[in-house]
């Protein structure tokens, strides 16, 4: 029996969740591993980045344009329905959530460690909707855990985590990390001497990531702040969209501390497709997030051939290794004092830029997409689809 899949793509709306299917379904050779068709469903928005195949077909409606908890009934109510009327006979779930009676074979992904890292979410506030979301994720997410037929996890850190808190068979979980775009690799380039850093040209950081409250942006502006005020010629650059008022708190300060914006820049969200050029035009890279599944922003950087400073929780330290600098995300002190010790070693700063981006080489969308598809094929056979 040749196998039909669908894919349940509801809440894969924004960031590293769109990148991930994009990328997938565009690498993907599905009749290599006996899958006939496969079926999308989404908003129009995320549909629009899938690629064109014949053997892919997409679908939305007017209830996957709304907010969650439309989404999560139609999910309920109507996935079930839709399995079947379109024949699919195996569901792939990378949003993490399946629907409570699933009628087919089922297949979840875990990408998103922030529902179950409650200290994390309560940075952003007791009242913000954000927690109800992440509330209604963690319950939502823990029951698909528990029933699919199989999961995928991103890292070791993300398997570890969920399978001792939520007592999971390890069996049936298979470890596929998400792949690089071949534009972003860049071989190392010569490291700067601190010395030749003046205040016309600065040791350039960047970072890179939607500005929220677990990503520490305004802790690294701080970090610099002080290393400013104490003569160190080091400026940074923030790529990512202000969000709610996490965002407008870090402009308000940023601007307060440099009206200029010669040291502390804002770049908003710049377009993915020309990330790897932003890379390329820095010194260091610095990743400052808190709560991760599979730092995809952090490995792009590593093959982009950047000396790395890194957040020292999650799984940082997995994929990173000892090819960076670590520090404590909730200290500017400890960003700080990461970032001299990195600027006053540039023989480290090249060769751990060179471990780091010979660590990144083993990141590819089409091992990724290669090793879902078997994976998903295997568990339906085990199931007897």
């Amino acid at each position: 029996m040749s196998l039909k899949l669908g894919i349940d793509a509801s809440n894969i709306r924004q960031g590293g969740g769109v990148t991930h299917l994009s990328r997938l379904l565009s690498s993907a050779v599905p009749a290599m591993h006996g899958i006939e068709s496969v079926t999308v469903w989404s908003c129009a928005r995320t549909l629009a980045t899938l690629p064109d195949q014949a053997w892919l077909k997409k679908r939305s409606s007017k209830e996957l344009e709304s907010y969650l908890p439309t989404r999560l009934l139609w999910q309920k109510r109507m996935l079930p329905s839709e399995l079947i009327k379109t024949g699919c006979n195996i569901l792939f779930s990378p949003g993490g959530m399946l629907p409570g009676k699933c009628p087919v074979t089922s297949v979840t992904m875990s990408q998103n460690m922030l529902p179950f890292e409650p200290a994390e979410a309560r940075l952003f506030g007791a009242m913000h909707p954000m927690r109800l979301k992440m509330s209604l994720l963690r319950i939502g997410q823990s029951r698909s855990l528990k029933s699919a037929d199989g999961i995928i996890f991103l890292s070791d850190y993300a398997r570890t985590r969920l399978c001792s808190s939520l007592v999971l068979d390890t069996q049936r979980t298979a470890l596929i990390p998400h792949g690089i775009e071949e534009r972003f690799f860049c071989a190392p380039r010569p490291a700067r001497e601190a010395a030749d850093c003046s205040a016309a040209k600065p040791f350039r950081l960047l970072y890179v990531s939607i500005l929220m409250p677990y990503k520490h942006q305004l802790e690294v502006g701080r970090a610099v702040a002080r290393l400013r005020d104490s003569g160190i010629s080091v400026s940074v650059e923030f790529a990512g969209d202000l969000w709610g008022n996490y965002g407008k708190a870090v402009e308000k300060e940023f601007l307060r501390i440099d009206p200029h914006q010669s040291f502390l820049k804002l770049l908003g969200p710049v377009p993915f497709e020309r990330l790897h050029a932003l890379y390329a035009e820095a010194d260091a890279f610095v990743f400052a997030s808190s709560c991760e599944n599979l730092p995809n922003i952090l490995i792009e950087a590593m093959a982009s051939g950047l000396p790395i400073l890194s957040s020292n929780r999650g799984p940082m330290p997995e994929v990173l290794g000892d090819a960076g600098w670590y520090f404590d995300p909730y200290s500017a002190t400890s960003i700080a004092n990461a970032i001299v010790e990195a600027m006053q070693d540039p023989a480290s700063r090249q060769l751990r830029a060179k471990q780091s981006f010979e660590k990144a080489t083993q990141y590819s969308w089409s091992r990724c997409a290669s090793d879902t598809f078997s994976f998903i094929a295997r568990v339906a056979k085990e199931r007897g689809v």
